[in-house]
């Protein structure tokens, strides 16, 4: 009896997705087990394997194809066994996925252009532009330009002969004494040009949920400089005892889930009707991929050492990169850390990863003139930013956690007592 194998959930915020590649064909013996696809989800790419034993009778969904959750992905049966019925009866709509080239668009508009300052030539200088929208200024000797383009041509003291106009008929008009300067003649038009490409289900996703987040939940951000003297020296010190490097981002991580511990509003999250408080920490970690963001998640953070934080943030970011992440890698965080100081930017806000309470927005690491024992010297000072929802963490309690994530960066020796 024929079966079918529908287009699965692969995560809580799917609604469809893409057939990346069969790896049977109609005709092929399925065993439970069996890989049959790979199917791109609004995070990843992932491998879909049968649950079913049978004959591959029909293909729903071919590759490069997008259809939505439940539809008919596949059916397996008994060989020779017609399934027409069956699809009649179950019959989704698919979304053809149209791969196209992008479209270069060009669109005609007159563009103001600066004057630029060049040396004194003998004769004016005169820009390549299309011919078909620079024209001669005279005819049989006689320049052909409005009266406005000739009272400003005398008025500014250039002569009139040497402007070519953009006009009807090449006639010199305001707009070409405008531009005519130092012997330089900008005329014509230039084009607009632009491409568009399809969004990516990953893109999709976070549009929606980002979208969501900043106009539905309160943002109000709380920022703090951080002296990161003490923690250049540990991290160099850890290095050479473990032999492979943490990142001050690890440091960050660790420190943050130590402070969550101890400020448990920060670590909740706005449930509707109910706020729930967390005991566990769950620390999502924001990873760039080419498509978009990935946030997996660092489980039981507080519980980890250093090293392992480490591991497990490389492991996760080769994955995200790889499209290899599963859905339980990054769900269930109950705050996120976005760092974008490895791209020389000094601070930033972000916006909240819904359900959770807050995120934190880390910058790059500054050499600044600071203050010590009254004396200005050189420091290494790094902005934090937390965003939190108004519904959930008041003021006072946002500015707690951060002293605490703060005394634990600037001392991290306290993290191992």
């Amino acid at each position: 009896m024929a079966e079918i194998v529908r287009m699965p959930r692969l995560s809580d915020t799917m609604t469809e997705g893409t057939v990346a590649k069969w790896h049977k064909k109609v005709g092929d013996a399925i065993s439970e087990g069996d890989l049959l696809a790979e199917i791109e989800t609004d995070k990843a790419t992932m491998e879909f394997e049968s649950f079913q034993e049978g004959v591959l009778l029909h293909i729903g969904v071919e590759e490069a194809s997008t259809a939505p959750v439940d539809c008919i992905l596949a059916i397996l049966g008994d060989k020779g066994e017609d399934v027409s019925a069956v699809i009649e009866a179950d019959a989704a709509p698919v979304i053809e996925e149209k791969v196209e080239e992008p479209k270069q668009v060009e669109k005609d508009a007159s563009v103001n252009v600066e004057p630029i300052e060049t040396p004194k030539v003998s004769s004016p200088v005169v820009e390549s532009f299309p011919s078909d929208v620079v024209s001669k200024s005279t005819s049989n000797g006689r320049v052909k330009a409005s009266p406005l383009a000739k009272r400003l041509a005398k008025e500014k003291g250039v002569d009139i002969s040497l402007i070519s106009g953009s006009g009807e008929g090449g006639r010199v008009v305001k707009r070409d004494v405008d531009h005519y300067q130092s012997g330089v003649v900008r005329t014509g038009l230039t084009k607009e040009r632009y491409s568009e490409e399809p969004v990516s289900q990953m893109r999709k996703t976070i549009a929606r949920r980002l979208s969501e987040s900043k106009f539905t939940a309160p943002h109000f951000y709380l920022s703090i400089s951080v002296n990161m003297d003490n923690a250049i020296l540990s991290r160099k010190a850890i290095n050479a005892k473990l032999g492979h490097k943490i990142s001050f981002n690890d440091i960050i991580v660790k420190a943050s889930a130590m402070s969550l511990r101890e400020h448990p509003t920060v670590n909740s999250s706005w449930r509707g009707d109910v706020i729930r408080r967390n005991e566990h920490v769950n620390v999502g970690v924001a990873v760039a991929v080419e498509e978009g963001l990935l946030v997996p998640v660092v489980r039981y953070t507080d519980t980890k050492t250093l090293s392992e934080i480490s591991k497990e943030v490389k492991a996760f970011a080769q994955g995200a990169k790889e499209k290899k992440l599963q859905p339980n890698d990054w769900e269930g965080s109950t705050f996120t850390i976005s760092n974008l100081g490895m791209f020389g930017i000094d601070e930033f806000t972000a916006i909240i990863n819904t359900p959770d309470a807050c995120i934190l927005a880390v910058g790059g690491i500054q050499q600044v003139p600071v203050v010590k024992e009254g004396q200005i010297v050189p420091g290494n000072v790094m902005k934090l930013t937390l965003s939190c929802d108004h519904r959930v963490v008041d003021g006072a309690s946002g500015a707690a956690f951060l002293q605490s994530l703060k005394a634990y960066i600037e001392n991290p020796i306290t993290m191992f007592v």
